[in-house]
């Protein structure tokens, strides 16, 4: 059950104004508008669309959800499984250093925000770079957001981000942006409930082309963004 608090502190988790640097990159989007591949509404909700169905966020979604069963719990060994799991994943140093720096940015920011006396969860982890999917699990625990309402809360805030990018990149106008967020409703939808059926030994993602991309956005010659 949803309560009014954990509404709240959800719209807050998921907010584009959560002060965690997502704003900065671009998951690799900058050298598609530059290649030509995305470069117009259609091409960028496609894109969105096959990373919803098989690529990174779903994967991240995955992890996400298990941190925050795992923090609700008190598991913290298997919270520290999954993170260590996650950064396995990543497959260029862009993409481990964006999931590094907001992990580590919402857990800052986390310390501020709880009581004293639960900040304690927070250093679970040690001295080890922490992902944003597990920092927001563990955020969504605390909060206790049940986890179908999280994933959809952090699909969305992947979302507006990616689509903010695209926003600057293609460039599209606002009402644009807007229209392909409300395009992708049925999407995320679905994504949440595919996500939530995966089993442990089932998870795996197809994204060599965001590899490809966030590859070669190391060496492109501009940048807006630092993925």
């Amino acid at each position: 059950m949803v309560t009014d608090f954990s509404l709240l502190s959800l719209l807050q988790l998921a907010s584009p104004a959560l002060p965690v640097g997502a704003y900065s990159y671009s998951e690799g989007l900058e050298m598609l508008v530059e290649r030509g591949i995305v470069n117009s509404a259609e091409t960028l909700q496609n894109w969105m669309d096959w990373e919803l169905r098989e690529g990174a966020i779903s994967l991240d979604g995955a992890v996400m959800v298990r941190a925050l069963n795992a923090a609700y719990t008190g598991n913290w060994d298997k919270v520290q499984e999954w993170n260590h799991w996650s950064s396995a994943t990543r497959e260029t140093e862009e993409l481990r250093q964006q999931s590094w720096q907001m992990g580590n940015a919402l857990l800052r920011l986390l310390m501020s925000l709880w009581a004293v006396e639960d900040r304690v969860k927070l250093t679970a982890l040690g001295e080890e770079d922490c992902n944003f999917a597990v920092a927001f699990g563990m955020a969504a625990s605390y909060w206790q957001i049940p986890p179908d309402v999280a994933l959809l809360g952090y699909l969305h805030s992947w979302a507006c981000n990616f689509i903010g990018a695209g926003v600057k990149l293609i460039p599209l106008g606002q009402t644009a942006g807007q229209q392909l967020l409300f395009n992708l409703q049925p999407n995320l939808v679905t994504a949440v409930q595919t996500i939530l059926r995966i089993e442990d030994d089932d998870l795996s993602s197809c994204t060599w082309g965001l590899s490809l991309a966030s590859m070669q956005h190391e060496t492109q010659y501009s940048r807006l963004f630092r993925s």
